[in-house]
């Protein structure tokens, strides 16, 4: 709906409760094919300054999970990379950030992209 694919992302927010889930996510959102997930984490791909910074926060699993809004932490963190307001975790030329997010035990899923002007 967005006109937009993986490629277009600059960096990811993903939902972490488990190690595991991200890895999952990176494949089912199209960063990488199945099974190619680990590889991807692996080569450095999801680390900043990587092709996909993930949870540059830290995301749920090393910032905080604070239960049903941790969704909105990621959120927050997409908006102020857009911003470049993330100092030494800022993502270079960040235009276009993916966020992840899911609920019930992984039976609901949502998926904003948010862009800034450029």
């Amino acid at each position: 709906m967005a006109g937009l694919g993986p490629a277009d992302a600059d960096l990811a927010m993903l939902y972490d409760p488990f190690s595991p889930v991200v890895v999952g996510l990176l494949e089912d959102i199209g960063f990488c094919g199945r099974g190619e997930g680990g590889p991807f984490v692996e080569s450095g791909a999801t680390e900043l300054g990587g092709s996909l910074p993930v949870n540059t926060n830290g995301g749920l699993l090393a910032y905080a999970h604070p239960g049903n809004p941790g969704a909105l932490l990621l959120l927050v963190e997409a908006i102020r990379q857009l911003r470049n307001e993330c100092g030494e975790r800022q993502v270079k030329d960040a235009n276009v950030a993916l966020v992840h997010a899911e609920g019930g035990i992984m039976s609901s899923h949502a998926t904003a992209i948010l862009g800034n002007e450029y």
